[in-house]
């Protein structure tokens, strides 16, 4: 389990999301050639977790993950941003079989040009979650 999976667990299950980025165009860690747009991307960007001293004990493990949004206009970015930001900020609980989940709005990145002339964006988030060892 991974932050990535977590967020990804939320966006394939957000009707808001998927009102405006088919399930099949929410992609981790790779978006293939030619994907429709708009597009979502799941990225862990780093991963810090405690060691426990004992076997079986639970592990609370840190994740920066990263969302990346490919869009045909500026405006189809910001609005599937908004989608995400509302989707995934402030959830708590046990989500997609972590538990204790946890997930903090980490930062909006640069608005950059993609590939085909497409409008890219990220947004970071912070996910805190317990996992067994």
């Amino acid at each position: 389990m991974t932050g990535a999976d977590i967020i990804g667990a939320l966006l394939t299950a957000d009707a808001a999301v998927l009102d405006v980025v088919a399930v099949d165009r929410i992609k981790e860690d790779r978006l293939p050639d030619g994907v429709a747009l708009p597009a979502i991307l799941v990225r862990t960007v780093s991963s810090v977790d405690r060691q426990p001293l004992k076997r079986g004990a639970v592990e609370r493990q840190v994740d920066r993950v990263s969302v990346t949004v490919r869009a045909v206009s500026v405006r189809d970015r910001k609005d599937v941003i908004r989608r995400i930001r509302e989707c995934c900020t402030g959830r708590t609980g046990d989500i997609s079989g972590a538990l204790r989940v946890s997930v903090l709005s980490a930062g909006l990145g640069p608005s950059l040009i993609g590939p085909g002339d497409t409008f890219e964006q990220t947004q970071d988030f912070k996910v805190s979650f317990d996992a067994l060892t």
